[in-house]
């Protein structure tokens, strides 16, 4: 089911293009209360389902989704602009999330105690929220979608879901595709909007929850206002990614996977690597590589065969990205590859070629500031305990990698580094959907991190029986 509303619209465009290719209508006040109401018709059916009979729908739900993949991300590749094999992987990785909800009687399963006291016995299950609200950002817009649909629905919830504004046609097409597969009408609700709508979803006394993911002012924001409110709220919101190269690394290896983490998706990631430590003196040949391997990288529309990196989704944040770029130089920091000069950059569409910034200094913006796009800003310091240091020291807390070949230096770094998801020779550690995902520190606000075991507790609520009957 989707909300269309009618007093105010927006824009989308084709990133690869820079041509509008339609408006997106609004929700208003009235077509949210509308929402939440049909959610809540909805959510008190679907919660007495069994949960034999909601495994089921996963399973078929995960059939049709694997029908669909292709329709999906070529309408990733349209509004998002990510190249087609980056949107085909998004909807694999999102595939997982609901393959793990496929086992939900097992994971709701309570616990017994008999005779805890004379005659008297106890038991615990997990009960559905009802109603709750899923906020996602526009740079996996089918991934994270079901990072919180497949756990909130297989959980017995019902979901107001509200994706971004820029690329909203994939999670629309999401939400018509989990009908198709058998989910009842009304258990996702999609509504159209932007702040407001968003302020309106997570101030409603009819929603429960919020599952937010986006940036971190945004997701401090949702999270003190839902709080405050009395809802239970898990907001992740940006990082800002080290990638620590030790002495004794594959440089070959290293600068592969610095290419593919920080260039990937255009760099519109939060799990993107935006900052590389070059420990020691192997700085220059690692950059070396890195310039090698980066200006072989073909740039174009997503949708065209053999490109490896698509354009930035807005005109506004591509200009955003490129004014990093100016500013970096002028800090007096080494602009190696300047994404502005690039054949691309005179595409129509919205594009910044990969750009590499070397000897930055931490306090400098290009540093200090999330800038979710395709820059990778180069800091040499000389010895493992300075790499340290700085990662700890950053406010965000999302994901850290280490090269090495070195095991006691990778395990003392896991228990040093102070980041929630750590890869050792692995640059993007996402964790797989049996795990859970999230940060710590800014990158983070709630105690819940997002899919997996975390996922099932965040849409479900702990009841505890205790019971006693007389004996004849």
């Amino acid at each position: 089911m989707t909300v269309l509303g009618t007093l105010r619209s927006a824009p989308i465009f084709e990133p690869a293009s820079g041509e509008e290719i339609g408006r997106l209508p609004f929700a208003s006040a009235a077509d949210i209360d509308a929402a939440v109401a049909a959610a809540a018709e909805a959510a008190t059916r679907w919660a007495d389902v069994s949960l034999a009979r909601r495994a089921a729908t996963m399973f078929d739900i995960r059939s049709v989704l694997r029908e669909r993949a292709t329709e999906l991300a070529d309408l990733i590749v349209r509004e998002n602009g990510k190249t087609r094999e980056d949107a085909l992987g998004e909807v694999a990785r999102g595939l997982e999330s609901v393959e793990f909800a496929c086992g939900i009687p097992q994971l709701l399963e309570g616990a017994h105690s008999s005779n805890a006291a004379t005659g008297l016995d106890v038991h615990s299950v997990r009960r559905p929220l009802g109603v709750v609200g899923a906020i996602t950002p526009f740079n996996f817009p089918v991934m994270v979608p079901l990072w919180m649909l497949a756990n909130a629905i297989a959980c017995g919830n019902a979901v107001v879901f509200k994706p971004s504004e820029k690329a909203p046609s994939a999670p629309a097409r999401l939400a018509e595709v989990l009908v198709e597969a058998g989910l009842p009408e009304g258990v996702v609700t999609v509504v159209h909007g932007d702040r407001d709508t968003v302020e309106a979803i997570v101030d409603h006394p009819g929603v429960a929850a919020i599952s937010f993911v986006g940036s971190t002012p945004v997701a401090r924001a949702v999270y003190r206002r839902g709080t405050a409110a009395g809802k239970r709220v898990q907001a992740l919101g940006g990082a800002k990614n080290h990638m620590v190269v030790m002495p004794d690394a594959d440089m070959d290896a290293a600068a592969d996977a610095a290419v593919a983490a920080a260039y990937g998706a255009a760099g519109e990631r939060c799990m993107a690597v935006s900052v590389l430590v070059a420990v020691g003196d192997g700085g220059d040949e690692l950059v070396g590589r890195i310039v090698e391997r980066a200006g072989g990288l073909r740039v174009g529309p997503g949708a065209q065969e053999g490109v490896d990196m698509g354009p930035l989704v807005s005109r506004e944040h591509r200009d955003r990205v490129a004014g990093y770029l100016g500013q970096a130089a002028a800090d007096g920091a080494e602009v190696v590859l300047d994404g502005r000069e690039a054949p691309c950059a005179a595409l129509p569409g919205f594009f910044v070629g990969p750009s590499l910034v070397d000897r930055v200094a931490p306090g400098s913006p290009v540093y200090d500031d999330e800038i979710f796009g395709p820059v990778l800003s180069v800091v040499r310091v000389p010895a493992y305990e300075d790499a340290v240091r700085l990662v700890r020291d950053n406010p965000f807390g999302n994901g850290v990698a280490l090269f090495t070949r070195d095991g006691g230096t990778a395990r003392r770094f896991a228990r040093d580094c102070g980041i929630g998801m750590v890869g050792v020779n692995v640059p993007i550690p996402v964790p797989v959907a049996w795990s859970s995902f999230g940060g710590w520190k800014a990158s983070l606000f709630g105690d819940a991190h997002m899919y997996g075991p975390d996922g099932v507790r965040f849409f479900t609520r702990q009841q505890v029986v205790t019971t006693r009957w007389p004996e004849f």
